[in-house]
């Protein structure tokens, strides 16, 4: 799989997640065999005004390379500038243009450009002129089901020089609702010639296969499913290359990673920030277990690490008692 000159050692991708995919997360996905990681989006106007929490947004280590930095904006010049100063954090640059958060499209930003086909072909033709490393485009089926203009977006990208394209099956009405439609994915990879990278509704590596069976796309890309569950990029390769199905992880490997993936946010930004942050992360990896709902509040409300820890690991215990209490 290559992106521009980036060669890739899969075609299984980390989705960009604000929120989700902080540094720590993106190595620990890597790990498992994820060919492409992407960073949460960038603001490219906090870029340029020197916000400290934006910089710290673009932070990239070796350990999750080849990575992707994805930046998000509506003026062609500033993300041009901005994309400048990014590609250094970087392998591949992205655009965002499927946001669907309010405060993102009412800045006319995110998938918002996507009522503005012009605008989208100038931000990607300035991009793409002024950057050295690839240049990739991340949009939705259309903003609402009356503006479904994807395959436009994507021919236009194309033309003005993005190297890729990621469609996400869904409009921005629907946000994360309903079924991704793969429809558009396919129609998509019919009538471009760079690489299209699927998105939406891949929840497993038997649904990674289909999607890529099924719309002749070049990489699928796992957002929600890859919460709390890095396993599933190990899981996927393995079921596309071999054809083998992977456990899932047990309980005990999942606790012991969240824990790692703690360590390694409080490391990054102190355990203040760490803990804090960490918290919707730990809820996704204890999901399901059993006496994981008490456990998640007491989470929420705690205030050391050691503290969570010891929960955590009580919670190993209770689930392997409740498994021997069953079998009995």
């Amino acid at each position: 799989m290559k992106i521009g000159n980036v060669e890739l050692e899969n075609n299984v991708f980390l989705a960009p997640m604000a929120g989700v995919t902080d540094q720590p997360f993106r190595i620990l996905c890597r790990e498992m065999g994820c060919g492409l990681v992407y960073s949460e989006m960038v603001s490219a106007k906090g870029m340029m005004h020197n916000n400290k929490n934006t910089e710290k947004l673009l932070q990239t280590s070796n350990d999750e390379r080849p990575c992707a930095v994805q930046l998000f904006g509506s003026d062609p010049e500033i993300l041009a500038d901005m994309a400048i100063k990014a590609q250094e954090y970087a392998d591949i640059i992205d655009i965002n243009k499927g946001c669907p958060a309010p405060k993102i499209t009412k800045n006319g930003e995110g998938s918002a450009l996507m009522l503005k086909p012009q605008l989208v072909g100038k931000i990607v033709r300035s991009v793409s002129r002024a950057i050295d490393k690839p240049l990739t485009v991340k949009f939705r089926k259309g903003y609402d089901e009356k503006n479904l203009n994807a395959l436009e977006i994507a021919m236009t990208a194309e033309e003005n020089g993005a190297a890729a394209v990621t469609i996400h099956g869904r409009t921005r009405e629907q946000y994360y609702s309903g079924n991704a439609d793969w429809n558009i994915i396919k129609e998509i990879k019919k009538n471009v010639k760079i690489p299209v990278i699927g998105n939406g509704d891949v929840t497993s590596p038997e649904k990674a296969k289909e999607m890529l069976e099924y719309t002749g796309c070049d990489a699928v890309m796992i957002g929600r499913a890859a919460q709390g569950n890095p396993w599933i990029f190990k899981r996927v390769v393995k079921y596309l290359k071999d054809g083998e199905l992977l456990p899932e992880p047990s309980a005990e490997e999942k606790i012991k990673l969240a824990m790692r993936h703690f360590e390694m946010l409080s490391e990054l930004k102190g355990e203040y920030i760490g803990l804090r942050e960490m918290r919707q992360h730990l809820g996704k990896y204890i999901k399901g277990m059993y006496g994981s709902s008490e456990i998640r509040m007491k989470i929420n409300t705690s205030e050391s690490k050691e503290e969570i820890f010891e929960l955590l690991m009580k919670l190993i215990y209770t689930g392997e008692q409740n498994k021997f209490a069953h079998s009995v």
